[in-house]
């Protein structure tokens, strides 16, 4: 089983999130174990303060080094190893689905979450293993992101979702965004389904999909293209639709 430390000044916000949806069922059924640390257990400050003003001035305030750093040492010593260190921020390289599918590999990861104006880098230096940023914008703090990155983990772990076809039909899994979805009824507001989806024709059904793929990523995102597994046909069909 899997095991995700999210090291944090706000343990319940993330806990609340966990507990919900597919998440909190693999929590329950043993498929992953994901813990929430309270950073602020292991500041030596009689006021429970874990920050301080910044060197060099400026305005909010920096996490300082030492109850990180004795948080994580804490967290090494109860497993017995040292698990990968993933810091969220801004700075970090930007997350992937591929990047996704390799930390679910690991036996054991832990996330660093920041606040404030962020970390003291001397720590970061000392036990951080990569940085890995959500996007390119900045929010209040490093759980929002952890959360995004366990949730996207855990998704990939065996018995997690109810089959491989979960995960891997979906947007970037594969390099390409994902096909329209349609359920029931069959007409809403004037909008049928379309009918390749109920003629029960299989290989009619993937190449739509495969198509409307296509589609959606040359629309929407067609820098994926570049870098997506492409066959002779889905080259072919590309063309064409550039030139319609």
């Amino acid at each position: 089983m899997m095991r995700i430390d999210i090291l944090t000044l706000f343990p319940e916000m993330c806990l609340s999130v966990l507990s919900e949806s597919i998440i909190g069922r693999a929590r329950e059924n043993g498929f992953v174990e994901i813990n929430c640390i309270n950073i602020r257990d292991y500041t030596l400050d009689k006021h429970n303060r874990v920050d301080d003003a910044p060197y060099g001035g400026g305005t909010g305030m920096v996490m300082q080094a030492q109850p990180v750093y004795d948080c994580f040492s804490a967290l090494c010593d109860s497993l017995g190893k040292r698990p990968r260190l993933i810091y969220m921020s801004p700075k970090g390289k930007t997350l992937t689905q591929q990047r996704v599918k390799e930390l679910s590999e690991y036996d054991n990861i832990a996330i660093l979450c920041g606040h404030y104006e962020g970390i003291d880098e001397r720590v970061l230096e000392e036990i951080v293993d990569e940085e890995i940023s959500v996007g390119d914008y900045v929010i209040t703090g490093g759980e929002l992101p952890a959360l995004i990155l366990a949730d996207a983990i855990s998704r990939m772990i065996p018995g997690v979702l109810p089959n491989e076809d979960a995960y891997t039909l979906e947007s970037h899994y594969s390099g390409l965004l994902e096909y329209p979805q349609y359920t029931r009824p069959f007409e809403w507001m004037g909008r049928q389904v379309p009918e390749v989806l109920i003629s029960g024709h299989h290989a009619n059904i993937q190449k739509w999909q495969r198509e409307q793929s296509l589609i959606t990523t040359l629309n929407n995102r067609p820098d994926l293209l570049e870098k997506a597994e492409l066959s002779d046909e889905d080259r072919v069909f590309l063309k064409k639709i550039k030139k319609a």
